[in-house]
């Protein structure tokens, strides 16, 4: 291995398995897009990395490019979108912020203030997932998430890095999705590696899906949880479709009325016909 960029290369690619940002050398191959045979061939010192393959990784897993081309500077770049502030208690255990409708206006604007999380309300839950990572609760507005989250409800979620949003979104599932201006519950479709979007979509079908650029993007949260303040009860569930099925009945009993009146007039205009 002649090249000293390419020993930077493989000592970042170590670094981030050896801390469990990565699983694999094929997870890493995988989500900069290039063949893992490849990059066996780099790490064992049989080529030098393609500087392509430099561009992707730095920007899939915020390898600092001062450290790459010039031996300074941590390895990895940190900003405060690679890792959300927290709030602890006092047993320094991390807590589950809450944001509200009316906090959620300015809390793409607020991800750097710590005094605005500890304002926040915050709270913690006996499950063991949930003293793994960072997670947040949001309370949903608005009914473009019906029948599967209503106005009222609120969801936790678990905090995904940027540099695992090209492989970790799972498509088709429950988002909350942080821009400067908005917090959206949304399901998602990730178009990160190819075209560094995400496609959106409501499950109530009178809402049309969108694109979001990557680059808009501040968080990413993947919803685990839903919390509602009001279940129906069983008798109304029933109630409710027994009056749907009613008014079908009733639907279907006008129509077979009207189709019987217009065989009768074609039978009438038959006869008629036949006695000319």
């Amino acid at each position: 291995m002649n090249n000293v960029v390419t020993a930077r290369f493989v000592e970042c690619h170590d670094y981030l398995k050896s801390t469990n940002v990565i699983k694999s050398s094929r997870q890493f191959a995988l989500t900069i897009d290039y063949q893992p045979q490849s990059l066996n061939n780099i790490l064992k010192g049989k080529r030098d990395v393609p500087l392509e393959v430099l561009r992707k990784a730095i920007e899939a897993f915020s390898i600092n490019p001062e450290y790459i081309f010039l031996g300074t500077g941590d390895m990895i770049s940190v900003s405060p979108e690679n890792i959300p502030l927290v709030v602890t208690d006092q047993n320094n255990e991390e807590r589950i912020v809450y944001v509200p409708i009316a906090a959620q206006a300015g809390y793409g604007h607020n991800l750097t203030e710590q005094t605005f999380f500890q304002e926040l309300p915050t709270f913690s839950l006996p499950d063991y997932k949930y003293k793994q990572g960072t997670h947040r609760c949001f309370d949903v507005a608005g009914d473009s998430m019906e029948p599967t989250l209503f106005a009222g409800d609120k969801v936790i979620c678990s905090f995904i890095q940027p540099m695992d949003w090209a492989h970790a979104i799972k498509d088709h599932f429950v988002y909350v999705v942080v821009t400067k201006g908005d917090v959206l519950v949304k399901r998602v479709v990730n178009k990160i590696r190819e075209n560094k979007c995400l496609e959106l979509f409501s499950d109530n079908n009178y809402y049309d899906p969108y694109i979001i650029e990557g680059g808009d993007i501040l968080e990413l949260w993947y919803v685990t949880t839903k919390i509602s303040p009001f279940m129906p009860s069983p008798s109304h569930v029933r109630n409710a479709l027994h009056e749907e099925i009613n008014i079908l009945k009733g639907d279907l009993g006008k129509q077979s009325g009207l189709i019987q009146n217009l065989n009768n007039t074609i039978e009438i205009l038959i006869k008629q016909n036949r006695t000319r």
